[in-house]
This record gives C-alpha cells, sequence and structure tokens, in this order.
C-alpha cells in the first residue's frame, strides 16, 4: 500500500481499500488514512503548475546550471515582474474553512461563484530585493504597445523609488508582448533570459499568492464590479504596497 501511494500520489484511499480485499485483507478507509499519515503522508490539494514539455524542461535546467554558482548581489539587482489574472469572484484559488459537519451552506463558510468567475481583472507588478512598488490594474486588452507603455509608466519610476541604482536587470518571461519586436527595442540589454513556462521560478509568485485571497469576492457584495476589484487592490494592506519588503 505504502509502495503504491509512493508511485502514484493520486490514488484514493477507495482504491487502496479495493486493492487490500483483492488482497485477502479487509480494512477501512480510516485504518488506511491511519496507515498512511504513520509513514508521514497526508492529504493535500494538488497544486497546478504548467505543462512542461521536454524542450521546457531542459530550458529550465540550463537556466538552472548557468545560474547556479551566481553570488546573492547579483540577484539583488534583479527587478521581478510579471501580470497575473484575477477572478472577479475569486475562482483562481482555494480556500479551506473549520466549520461542523451540518454548516457546509452558511454563507460564511463558503465562496460564491458564477458562470466563468463574473470576469477578472489583469494585474502588472514588480519588486526586487528592496521592497515592492508600482502595481498597475490593467483595463484593456495588453498588446505589444500598452505593454511599453506600462513599463514606461511603472518599471522606470519602481526602479528609481527603490533607488536600485546602475546595472539593474529586469526580469520577465517569454510571453510574446514581451519579445516582440518594439518590446525588445524598448528594453534594449536591460533584461535576463528566462526559459518559458516557468512561473514557478519567479520569486513574484509568491506576492500574487497573498494578494488574491485579499481580494477574494467572499467579502464583496454580488453586484460589484472590476471598478471595484481595482479598487480593493489598490487597498490591500502591505500586499504589492510600494516599499513593502519581503
Amino acid at each position: 500500500m505504502i509502495r503504491k501511494v509512493r508511485h502514484q500520489p493520486r490514488t484514493t484511499r477507495e482504491e487502496l481499500v479495493n486493492d487490500m480485499k483483492r488482497a485477502g485483507t479487509t480494512v477501512s478507509k480510516v485504518t488506511v488514512g491511519t496507515a498512511l499519515r504513520h509513514h508521514g503522508f497526508k492529504s493535500c490539494i494538488a497544486l497546478k503548475v504548467p505543462l512542461l514539455k521536454s524542450s521546457h524542461v531542459q530550458a529550465r535546467l540550463k537556466f538552472a546550471n548557468d545560474h547556479l554558482d551566481d553570488p546573492e548581489e547579483a540577484w539583488e539587482k534583479v527587478m521581478w515582474s510579471e501580470e497575473t489574472k484575477v477572478e472577479l469572484f475569486g475562482l483562481n484559488f482555494t480556500r479551506r474553512v473549520w466549520r461542523k459537519n451540518k454548516d457546509e451552506l452558511h454563507p460564511k463558510n463558503t465562496i460564491p461563484t458564477v458562470k466563468y468567475g463574473g470576469g477578472n481583472i489583469m494585474l502588472w507588478g514588480c519588486f526586487s530585493v528592496k521592497g515592492t512598488e508600482q502595481l498597475h490594474c490593467i483595463k484593456e486588452r495588453m498588446n505589444e504597445a500598452m505593454h511599453c507603455e506600462i513599463l514606461s509608466n511603472n518599471l522606470i519610476p519602481s526602479v528609481r523609488a527603490l533607488k536600485m541604482g546602475r546595472g539593474w536587470v529586469f526580469q520577465h518571461d517569454n510571453d510574446p508582448k514581451h519579445t516582440a519586436r518594439i518590446t525588445k527595442e524598448w528594453l534594449r540589454k536591460r533584461h535576463i533570459k528566462w526559459p518559458s513556462q516557468t512561473p514557478d521560478l519567479n520569486p513574484i509568485e509568491n506576492l500574487w499568492r497573498e494578494l488574491k485571497p485579499c481580494c477574494s469576492a467572499a467579502a464583496l457584495k454580488p453586484d460589484r464590479s472590476r471598478g471595484d476589484l481595482c479598487g480593493r487592490v489598490g487597498q490591500s494592506p502591505n500586499v504589492c504596497k510600494p516599499g513593502t519588503k519581503y
């Protein structure tokens, strides 16, 4: 049983009970769960990660090896950035609640949902080892020209505000808007090569993980709009606010 869970972690307790039954041993799901916990296993929500092709895996490995011996000071010069989507009704994150058996439908124990998430907003943010800076709400469909405008209005002021000095490096992913000729021309040499399908290597993911629950529609009225969500983001204390350090 333990060997199967190690090799096939998505196996359910019911499947393990059936396996044991076919082997001539009758156990309950509770007993199976107790045995798994005794060996250090616990039931967790599987994380969603990008689907990686072989080329993605090789690119990630090469990136890690290329920067394996970089001194800490080198990373202090990096300005990290990314866009992220925030659903109006919080469909893109999971929450757990403490409740009693018969209270599952109490409003405080549920997260309201609507079809297709009820709309969303896109955010652009950046931070460095010195703290967070500009957080921009993208209100239209972003193209290459708009991306350059966002960089002009937010990236450079952020670099100056954080006093990053000369030789700073701008990090972003390989989204087509980021690699378009107009964007490359704007950035010139102020970026590092970044393998595609690699959001987990970007520490800004940790900021998004803290920001999104703050925007949960569980605390919003049903008639709230995208504009209200943008305002909510701006009011989120100590998350992606200029000067916040992590």
